[in-house]
């Protein structure tokens, strides 16, 4: 044995240090077994799980380790172009990965985002999506904690949560919301059917005087703007000042129309107001944030920093609420957040029904590990759902918590996901068209 390894042997021995074995270290032989790395585990296999529990179609990507019993989940769900992201993934990815470690999460992140040349298609990223939670879920089981304790721990207890109330005519949001607020909720979004239109987010099988130029469904901005408006003035006035509202513009107004409502909802104290613009017309936020002080959610539709970064960086959202996957994963979603917090801007993940419970799990660990935490989104899993992913965040008083299992504490039952496939629908799962009377596209 050199001088140089005798003397560090010695040292170790001496000082009884704990942290290269579970006991003192008597020997050379002890001393070489407790340094000597532990393989790290490599890809063996990677698959994709498709099911549709609730109606709408959810992906999920399982990397399977060479390690006997290691595995992990990570979201990859596109509802709308959904059979597209399974060959992303097994074509693509899949030869790409094998036989690499694990370990090296920021580094396959990288390389996979590279590896298709154009960047931050909805496609890709979904697919780099899984391949990322898959690994932060292998590295949770590895060290036998749940993925917030490897990002530095939590900010708080548990996380705050939104419910969306609904209806075909003003009373029954009222209600819909009341029913949120016996629950223990404390903020509301609200969403009031347009009659005989295709209003956002509600629906309203009435009968309305406007003719149009085509037979699909109808939307107009002008009318939606004044009946969201008079909703609320309502909500405001009959729950009162201490439940937060929140309203869903989605993109469906003119640039000045959106600038006009946000400035009349200032006057009702909004939590905030969703996706006002879409994304080909971000420069209007500025003319919003000079008329007025109305927070603004903003990014269910981004892929790309180029998209968030100069809304963050101008301050001219409140919250940034992006879809996990489709910006490529936790690792990237991490980064977007502790960017925000430098700039004041909160999180406000997008969390509907089209996230898989696995992903729903990654926003909740972003909420608690974020010191910028804004709100979160709260979609209610069925009983089937639940069947499938064991172990989904639980809902209570209106607060979301985090199972404590190592990983992101999900199992999926693949037998039983195999029962309820994607189904065939005149669309294959894709969006859908609005049109104004005379058939333009609504922007949606």
């Amino acid at each position: 044995m050199s001088l140089r390894r005798r003397d560090l042997f010695k040292t170790i021995a001496g000082a009884g240090v704990m942290a290269l074995a579970p006991r003192v270290v008597h020997s050379e032989e002890q001393f070489a077994r407790a340094t000597r790395a532990t393989p790290s585990p490599r890809i063996k296999d990677i698959s994709v799980i498709e099911c549709q529990p609730q109606g709408v179609r959810l992906t999920v990507v399982k990397i399977t380790t060479d390690q006997d019993g290691l595995y992990g989940y990570g979201c990859a769900t596109f509802t709308q172009r959904a059979d597209l992201v399974k060959p992303a993934v097994e074509k693509y990815l899949k030869p790409f990965l094998l036989n690499k470690t694990t370990d090296r999460i920021e580094d396959i992140w990288q390389s996979c985002y590279d590896s298709s040349y154009w960047k931050n298609g909805p496609v890709l990223n979904n697919a780099v999506s899984g391949i990322d939670q898959a690994l932060w879920d292998i590295k949770g089981r590895q060290a036998g904690m749940p993925v917030y304790q490897l990002a530095g721990g939590k900010c708080r207890e548990a996380v705050d949560a939104y419910g969306h109330a609904s209806g075909a005519e003003f009373q029954d949001v009222i209600e819909s919301a009341k029913q949120y607020i016996a629950q223990g909720f404390r903020n509301v979004r609200v969403q009031v059917g347009l009659p005989g239109m295709a209003g956002y987010g509600s629906t309203h099988k009435g009968e309305n005087n406007l003719k149009a130029l085509h037979d699909k469904p109808l939307f107009e901005p002008a009318y939606d703007m004044r009946r969201s408006l008079k909703l609320l003035e309502i909500c405001r006035t009959e729950l009162g000042d201490e439940i937060e509202l929140l309203h869903d513009m989605h993109e469906r107004l003119t640039p000045n129309q959106a600038v006009q409502f946000c400035k009349e909802a200032e006057q009702y104290r909004m939590f905030f107001l969703e996706d006002p613009l879409s994304p080909e017309d971000l420069d209007y936020f500025r003319q919003i944030r000079q008329n007025c002080a109305t927070p603004i959610a903003m990014g269910e539709l981004f892929n790309s920093p180029h998209e968030w970064q100069p809304l963050i960086e101008q301050r001219l959202i409140d919250y940034i609420r992006v879809h996990v996957s489709q910006t490529g994963g936790f690792s990237p979603a991490r980064k977007i957040a502790i960017l925000a917090e430098q700039y004041g801007v909160k999180t406000a993940w997008h969390g509907p029904g089209d996230v898989s419970p696995v992903g729903h799990m990654a926003n909740i660990t972003l909420d608690l590990v974020s010191y910028n935490f804004g709100i979160q989104e709260y979609a209610e899993f069925n009983d089937r759902t639940k069947a499938i992913f064991q172990g989904c965040p639980e809902m209570k008083d209106g607060y979301l918590w985090v199972n404590e299992r190592p990983g992101w504490g999900i199992e999926i039952d693949e037998k039983v996901a195999a029962k309820s496939p994607f189904t065939a629908s005149p669309l294959n799962g894709g969006w859908g068209e609005v049109r104004k009377r005379d058939g333009t596209v609504i922007k949606q």
